[in-house]
């Protein structure tokens, strides 16, 4: 019988990103800074449901849209440009979609937000949360409840968590592992909160809690270990001019997710995740930089290093035989509304 589930399941906070590239550096009080490089869309949880679903994963996400255009936009271009299924997201009278306006710089970006707490929280939107494959997820220092009761459903819980700007890094925060398939936390993050001085022993510390865990080392690649298959993998970063990193690590982890679906060995899942990761990083706009299928496929046939080609040989019988349409990057403005 087919598997009808979602293969994976979304909720979080939905922002409208306007992203200025070509930078120098970061404006001074008093300057004004004219720059060719601009992208709009959305983000936010947005960045995980475009990557996810440009990698043909059936994905569920419920979020709150606000009633005004940059709402209006958002759920257009995920819903009818993406395919994403928003059966679960809900639209909001009067409050005012979040927006971020990103200054994209040094292979880094500074980031300003308007917005305040959706009117419905996370626990609501969820309140019953369908059986899915997989749900993709931040922790918070306050548990969810939905959570439980998604892994509960049997859903594998892919879990990532944020910078702790209190710098208590609460201890207790990595008990609800005990609901998660697989942890994906950056090496700052990792060792922060299992109080260790490296990668490597986060990684041990953390996969004592978790199957799978998966820390990332920013431009020097990934390092990750599987449990359930006793396997370990060390991937280096590529050599990829970066643009713009908003989103770069929601690619990462739904690219992640796309090939631990597949059931490829845990190197072929971090390379891809890594390639992923690095072919958004060349384009403005978090969400819509995501490359799919589309954009894999036009680098592995455009590509001649040698190194690389064997590296990454893998995808001559990974990638589909048809990888889609050109994806849709950030446009400068957004289109007019259709009628």
């Amino acid at each position: 019988m087919d598997d009808d589930r979602p293969d994976v399941l979304l909720t979080g906070l939905l922002f409208y990103d306007l992203v200025l590239t070509g930078l120098g550096g970061p404006p001074t009080p008093g300057e004004e800074i004219w720059t060719k490089g601009m992208g709009c869309g959305p983000g936010g949880i947005a960045n995980l449901a475009v990557a996810a679903a440009r990698l043909g994963l059936r994905t569920s996400l419920a979020t709150v849209f606000g009633d005004d255009l940059y709402g209006v936009h958002c759920r257009d271009v995920l819903g009818a440009q993406e395919g994403i299924d928003l059966s679960l997201s809900r639209t909001a009278g009067g409050w005012p979609t979040p927006v971020t306006v990103s200054l994209a710089y040094g292979g880094d970006r500074a980031l300003v937000t308007h917005g305040q707490e959706p009117p419905y929280s996370q626990d609501a939107l969820m309140a019953d949360p369908p059986p899915a494959r997989t749900a993709l997820v931040h922790l918070e220092p306050e548990p969810r409840a939905w959570l439980a009761e998604a892994a509960a459903h049997g859903t594998q819980v892919y879990a990532d968590v944020g910078w702790d700007p209190s710098g208590q890094w609460p201890r207790d925060l990595l008990d609800q592992l005990s609901l998660c398939h697989a942890f994906l936390p950056n090496e700052a993050e990792a060792m922060a909160y299992t109080r260790t001085g490296s990668a490597s022993a986060a990684l041990n510390e953390l996969s004592e809690l978790v199957p799978v865990v998966v820390v990332t080392r920013g431009g020097r690649g990934a390092v990750a270990v599987d449990q359930t298959t006793g396997e370990y993998a060390d991937v280096p970063a590529l050599d990829i001019d970066v643009l713009d990193p908003t989103g770069a690590g929601d690619v990462f982890g739904a690219s992640f997710v796309a090939a631990s679906l597949g059931g490829w060995p845990l190197e072929e899942r971090l390379r891809f995740a890594v390639l992923a990761a690095g072919l958004s990083v060349g384009h403005p706009g978090g969400a819509l930089a995501a490359p799919g299928w589309y954009g894999v496929d036009r680098w592995w046939h455009s590509l001649t290093d040698p190194g690389l080609r064997r590296a990454y040989g893998f995808l001559a019988d990974r990638l589909p035989d048809d990888p889609g349409p050109p994806v849709a990057y950030a446009p400068v403005t957004p289109p007019a509304p259709r009628h």
